[in-house]
């Protein structure tokens, strides 16, 4: 019980510095948010009017804390761009970037599994090296290039899936999602199955040396019984901190990807917030992916009590 209320204060206190560095950061960047509003025909006190009325006249110290005041009170502020209120917006696009990031994070787990398992049952083998060669690209490469790269293949080359968008035009379908989701997921599950293959191959080697493997093969049981269910749940400990950890990436690693393929999720949402010097969408995006960080590793946390025995007892 003391551990899980020292775990909770530390996710408050983690979240209450982020807010501090992030909102500092966003205010000593270069730009000026009045400038949207401002015309050529505007004069100097209107402009500073404007300015007062957006708070930003006021110290730095006591416009971060009538932020925090409402963000406590569940009021992350009104969009300077549209003035709509900044949670809502975010909520709208929240589905369509859970779809693709979910959608690859799942697709690059499975394939990790059965990809990992194998190249590290066979280590140094042809199949090794060559998942080892495309690891490496897929970590390596930059996720716009590949994006644009299938763009040209796929779509402009040879028509054969659609390039931009989460809907085809007046088409609202699940076969047309699909379509659209495809070359989207294929750059994101090609990452992602990168990173988790490296580690489920180097966790699997080290559990195959394990004494409790040689134990199970003297006793006869075939060699795919003894990956699937025995070296498979110890290998993949690791990886729920890899999985803990991925969550942010629903927003900030889907920032490019959404931005090639205009998919209209948060990450698009993001840019557009930058561009605009939108202070309040800014914070808000910025503080909900400080809360999936936090809450991923608080999860990993959670699911390593649950699978790990050995911490159960220690947290006891």
């Amino acid at each position: 019980m003391k551990k899980a209320v020292s775990r909770l204060f530390q996710c408050i206190l983690t979240m209450f510095i982020v807010s501090i560095i992030c909102f500092i950061l966003v205010k000593a960047a270069p730009g000026d948010p009045v400038l949207i509003y401002v015309e050529p025909n505007m004069s100097e006190q209107y402009i500073e009017s404007l300015r007062e009325s957006l708070g930003l006249n006021k110290p730095l110290y006591e416009q971060y804390f009538i932020w925090l005041i409402r963000i406590l009170k569940g009021d992350f502020g009104n969009s300077l761009m549209n003035n709509r209120p900044v949670l809502s917006q975010i909520l709208e696009r929240l589905p369509a970037t859970a779809i693709l990031m979910g959608t690859s994070m799942v697709l690059g787990f499975f394939i990790s599994v059965f990809v990992g398992l194998y190249a590290a049952k066979h280590k140094n083998g042809w199949f090794d090296k060559i998942t080892g060669m495309l690891c490496y690209v897929g970590i390596s490469v930059p996720t716009f290039w590949f994006g644009i790269l299938l763009i040209y293949v796929l779509s402009v080359n040879k028509r054969i899936l659609p390039s931009i968008g989460m809907h085809s035009e007046g088409v609202n379908t699940f076969s047309d999602l699909l379509l659209h989701l495809v070359m989207p997921c294929a750059v994101l599950t090609f990452v992602n199955a990168a990173q988790y293959i490296q580690y489920l191959r180097s966790s699997t080697i080290t559990e195959l040396s394990s004494d409790y493997v040689m134990v199970q093969k003297a006793y006869g049981m075939k060699e795919s019984g003894i990956l699937f269910f025995h070296v498979l749940k110890n290998a993949i400990l690791p990886m729920i901190t890899v999985l803990g950890m991925s969550l942010q990436s629903l927003v900030s690693g889907a920032i490019i990807t959404e931005q090639v393929f205009a998919w209209p999720g948060i990450g698009q949402l993001a840019v557009t917030a930058v561009t605009q010097f939108d202070y309040p969408l800014i914070m808000g995006i910025t503080m909900f992916t400080a809360l999936l960080v936090v809450m991923g590793n608080l999860f990993a946390d959670i699911l390593y009590a649950v699978f790990d025995p050995r911490i159960r007892k220690a947290s006891m």
